[in-house]
C-alpha cells in the first residue's frame, strides 16, 4: 500500500501579513518559510510545535473564500496546558468541552477559520457508560 502522508494544508486568508502575525507571533508556531515569489504569489508556511502537517497560506495560495476552513484539528497531551498557553497569548479561546471521545477547546484565527483542540480520552479508564455508547478503546 501506498504510504499518503498529510504534510501540508492551505488556509484561506485575507490579509496575510496579519495572518503571519497571528500564526507566527501570537501562536508561537514557527515560520518555515515567507517567499514572494511574484506580484500575484506569496507563500507563508508555519508549523505548529511537534506537528508533522504544516500550514499554509497566502497569496494566490487558494481559491477558498478567506475565512471559510473549518476543519481544522491538532491533538495535545493537556488540554489545561493548551488553554493556559493560548490565553496566555491573548486567543479567544472557548471554555474547556469534556466529551466521552475527547476533551475539547476551540478558536479562531482572524479570518474566522476555525480550529479544535482535543486531549484524547484515557481509554484504560474508560467507563461502563462509554462502553454502553459503543465508544471504544483503540485498537
Amino acid at each position: 500500500m501506498v504510504e499518503y502522508r498529510i504534510e501540508l494544508v492551505g488556509l484561506p486568508v485575507a490579509d496575510v501579513d496579519r495572518s503571519r502575525a497571528f500564526y507566527g507571533d501570537t501562536l508561537g508556531w514557527p515560520v518555515d518559510h515567507d517567499q514572494v515569489v511574484s506580484d500575484e504569489i506569496r507563500f507563508v508556511q508555519v508549523t505548529p510545535p511537534g506537528s508533522a502537517c504544516s500550514i499554509a497560506f497566502g497569496n494566490g495560495i487558494s481559491e477558498m473564500r478567506a475565512g471559510s476552513l473549518r476543519a481544522l484539528q491538532c491533538v495535545v497531551t493537556s488540554i489545561e496546558e493548551a488553554h493556559a498557553d493560548l490565553s496566555g497569548r491573548g486567543v479567544e479561546v472557548s471554555d474547556i468541552d469534556d466529551q466521552p471521545w475527547g476533551r475539547f477547546l476551540y478558536f479562531a484565527d482572524p479570518d474566522g477559520n476555525t480550529w479544535s483542540i482535543q486531549e484524547l480520552p484515557d481509554y484504560s479508564k474508560m467507563t461502563a457508560s462509554q462502553e454502553e455508547h459503543g465508544i471504544d478503546a483503540p485498537r
